[in-house]
This record gives structure tokens, sequence and C-alpha cells, in this order.
């Protein structure tokens, strides 16, 4: 079972940057894929961002251009840069890791997840 604490979560104002980090422990197998949530008070959780393990990644819309996502494997660590912050970026951000079906990610099976870290974004 995977261990996953984020960090790196705070209270910005609209259009600043923020780079959340998730720890991952032990380290994740070549063919698994990690990704980011979010969830805002009284919202469904949104899926942000997935990676693969060769590193190919995808966005949601709302993010698409402000948001990057990477991993660093030998330090078991996966970041989401976030830029351009706007309000509605507001939320509890969580980590997760699950399998990889031949070359993408699929949402509803990740399988481990943190705790999360708050961005809170005022404008």
């Amino acid at each position: 079972q995977v261990k996953l604490v984020e960090s790196g979560g705070g209270s910005v104002q609209a259009g600043g940057s923020l780079r959340l980090s998730c720890a991952a422990s032990p380290s994740t197998s070549w063919r698994r894929c990690m990704g980011w949530f979010r969830q805002a008070p009284g919202k469904q959780r949104e899926w942000v961002s997935s990676i693969t393990s060769d590193g190919n990644a995808t966005y949601a819309d709302s993010v698409k251009g402000r948001f990057a996502v990477s991993k660093d494997n030998a330090v078991n660590t996966l970041y989401l840069q976030m830029n351009n912050l706007k309000p509605e970026d507001t939320a509890m951000y969580t980590c997760a890791e699950g399998p990889q079906y031949e070359n993408f990610c699929v949402r509803g099976t990740f399988r481990y997840w943190g705790q999360g870290t708050q961005v809170t974004v005022s404008s």
C-alpha cells in the first residue's frame, strides 16, 4: 500500500502561484499513474490532472495552460505547479495513485489517496 503526503498549500492572491508536492512511500512502480484531485466545500471531487509512468500528462480544461504536473521518480515525489491562480481554484487538493492501462490513466481507478493540502485563492 502506498502512503501519500501532500504539502505546499496555502493562501495566495489571484494571479499568484503555488507548487504542491506529494511524497509517496514506498515508491510507485513503473506502470502506475499519479494524479491530482480537488474538492471545494459543497462540491463534488474534481479531477485536475494525471501523469503516466512515461511522463505524459493530461489536464482538466479548467486548469489547462495554468497548471503543470510532473514527477521525480528518484525522490518519489509528484508535483503540481499552479500558476495564474483564480478564486475558483480554491479547494482541498489531494494526490492519488492508481493503475495504468496501456498508456493512459483511468480516473475512476485511483486506489490510494493522500490527506490533502488546502489552497485558498483570494481576490
